[in-house]
């Protein structure tokens, strides 16, 4: 045999395999090179974050939304001028999550009227402290002045609890509501009428 011819093939051989040893490291130490499984890793974080912040904006957003003042049209009862009944005066109110329907209807009840065939009936100074319902009864609560300031007779005492009463019972989940002074019962406002009871809407007035 040719020696020129053997150490040939032989070179040739020792070649290839070099070569495939070569690309066998490479291939391994591509697959240990942990470069690679980081990137994945911060590619999956940073996506699940950019999620979590797309859903906590959406979250917020909904909760500003809610938040939001919602308008309604509602009725309050103020006597007429002559004090033999009462009338529905149509108001727009505002409402939130600090000030909600029944808040509303009493504190534009408060504010009075200008129509020249109703009169106001509450005293000077009368603030609103809070409105609850339950159970179908709403108990409002006003300051002292309600009392205090109060200065009509029979009629007028009649005219102020009726206002109240049928302003609040206009809504259709309020039966019966019970005035509160100071967050507490009282007999009567100025010894007319009894109040230690909750008042079904007084239709008699209308």
């Amino acid at each position: 045999m040719n020696p020129c011819k053997w150490n040939f093939k032989q070179l040739a051989m020792a070649c290839l395999l070099v070569l495939s040893l070569v690309l066998a490291a490479g291939c391994g130490q591509q697959a240990a090179d942990p470069s690679s499984a980081t990137d994945s890793a911060s590619s999956s974080t940073s996506s699940a974050s950019s999620s979590a912040s797309s859903s906590s904006s959406a979250s917020s957003s909904s909760a500003l939304k809610s938040a939001q003042p919602e308008t309604l049209t509602i009725k309050v009862y103020f006597p007429n001028a002559d004090g033999t009944k009462l009338i529905a005066n149509s108001r727009k109110v505002k409402t939130d999550s600090k000030n909600d329907k029944y808040a509303a209807a009493m504190e534009s009840l408060l504010a009075g009227t200008t129509e020249k065939d109703q009169a106001n009936i509450f005293p000077k100074k009368v603030q609103l402290q809070s409105v609850k319902v339950e159970n179908g009864v709403a108990s409002v609560s006003f300051s002292k002045e309600l009392q205090k300031n109060f200065v009509g007779g029979s009629t007028g005492e009649e005219m102020l609890v009726g206002s109240i009463v049928n302003t609040l019972t206009e809504f259709p989940e309020v039966k019966k509501v019970r005035i509160l002074i100071d967050g507490k019962g009282i007999e009567s406002l100025s010894g007319h009428m009894d109040l230690t009871e909750p008042l079904s809407r007084m239709k008699d007035l209308l």
